[in-house]
């Protein structure tokens, strides 16, 4: 690394160094703040406040399946069941998860307590 240093009038001490120095202090930055990202997510997950999800429940959601239902059943619980533990009746919550209705935000706080997930998993 070629570096240069100069003061500034104010006293300050700067550095130079050429841009190929500069991008590899960048991406050894980026790398080390990913190895720390990494770690936690390790931590969160031996904790059990994360949790890996099959490519097949990911693609339905991001196919525009509704994240609720995609939980649910990932989750093994029937309407009836979610739609229980929650308190409300089962056709609202299947109108829910169709889309024919919105849940005001105390449901949706229900719902995502009941499925054991953050509330933005389900928005």
């Amino acid at each position: 690394m070629k570096a240069q240093t100069f003061t500034t009038p104010s006293g300050e001490t700067m550095v130079i160094l050429p841009k190929a120095d500069y991008d590899a202090l960048l991406a050894a930055a980026e790398e080390a703040g990913d190895g720390a990202a990494i770690g936690r997510f390790r931590e969160r997950m031996a904790a059990g406040e994360e949790e890996l999800l099959p490519a097949a429940m990911v693609d339905r959601i991001l196919a525009g399946e509704s994240p609720i239902r995609v939980w649910r059943q990932h989750r093994g619980l029937s309407l009836k069941a979610l739609a229980e533990k929650v308190e409300i009746a089962q056709p609202f919550l299947s109108q829910i998860e169709t889309g024919k209705r919105e849940g005001g935000i105390d449901t949706l706080k229900r719902i995502a307590s009941a499925l054991g997930v953050a509330l933005d998993d389900l928005v």
